[in-house]
């Protein structure tokens, strides 16, 4: 049928022709932001679990960022206490030296002068702060180490009490002045070398456990971006080529509505 008021060759391509366009839109916004999610309405399922992995992915973040810095006050205490060690080795060699029948009045108030000095240095350190936090506290301090902020309680490294009376016993009321109060202080530098030793084994735990807790974050922040590019990013090769497709149907659209626009005309020459 031929009609000049009505043109449906003409409505149908001007139809096709928008969706057409529409989708070729939609193609190109795609392509230009690398998502597959341009607007909720694309994948509202794809969309909230895109969400959800992004903010999973930023807890992640912050809680790695948390562990990083319990290792680094972690790695402070350990190198305090290399000094402290340093410091108790040379007491221990002192408490020797002065127990020598041959040293003099002298040279033993020179031996003390040096672990006065040494003393001083360790009961120092104690009081030590990492950000304003005590180094060697007595209490645990719990670490953020998940998405779900679960804490991993770090041992505490106390210097500074009587649970480590070893190392307080190194320098409060210790002197080597004479060779019989050397002899005692040797004893006690001896306790005091192997309290540290176990305050050390402790700090090295939890170095070695935190570090740990700080690879598996960063492991399953790789796996849940890798889910989330699956969900939200766009195929490149996919998508360009439907680009390509969907730009010739619009050109060809295009030309098809002006064909169909033009067949009114005909009817035109009928009445000639």
């Amino acid at each position: 049928m031929m009609s000049i008021n009505t043109n449906m060759s003409a409505q149908t391509s001007a139809r096709l022709l928008t969706h057409a366009s529409a989708a070729l839109t939609k193609s190109l916004s795609r392509l230009s932001s690398g998502s597959r999610i341009v607007s909720p309405e694309d994948d509202p399922g794809g969309l909230g679990q895109s969400a959800r992995f992004a903010a999973q992915i930023n807890r992640n973040a912050a809680a790695k960022a948390n562990v990083g810095n319990a290792v680094s006050l972690s790695q402070t205490q350990d190198g305090f206490l290399q000094g402290v060690q340093d410091s108790l080795d040379r007491m221990s060699e002192l408490t020797v030296l002065a127990q020598d029948a041959t040293k003099t009045n002298s040279d033993l108030s020179n031996y003390q002068s040096e672990f006065t000095a040494l003393q001083s240095y360790i009961s120092d350190i104690t009081s030590r702060k990492f950000n304003g936090i005590s180094l060697f506290a007595s209490s645990a301090l719990a670490v953020t180490i998940d998405s779900d902020a679960t804490t991993f309680s770090v041992s505490a490294a106390d210097l500074g009490s009587g649970v480590n009376t070893g190392v307080l016993n190194a320098f409060s009321g210790v002197s080597i002045s004479t060779s019989t109060s050397a002899y005692s202080a040797l004893i006690n530098i001896k306790t005091a070398i192997q309290t540290l030793a176990n305050i050390r084994a402790t700090v090295g735990a939890n170095i070695q456990r935190l570090t740990l807790s700080s690879d598996q974050l960063e492991i399953q922040n790789e796996n849940l971006t890798a889910a989330k590019s699956r969900v939200a990013d766009v195929d490149i090769a996919h998508e360009s080529t439907e680009f390509a497709r969907l730009n010739i149907l619009v050109q060809s659209g295009t030309t098809m509505l002006a064909q169909a626009n033009a067949q009114p005309q005909l009817a035109l020459q009928l009445l000639r």
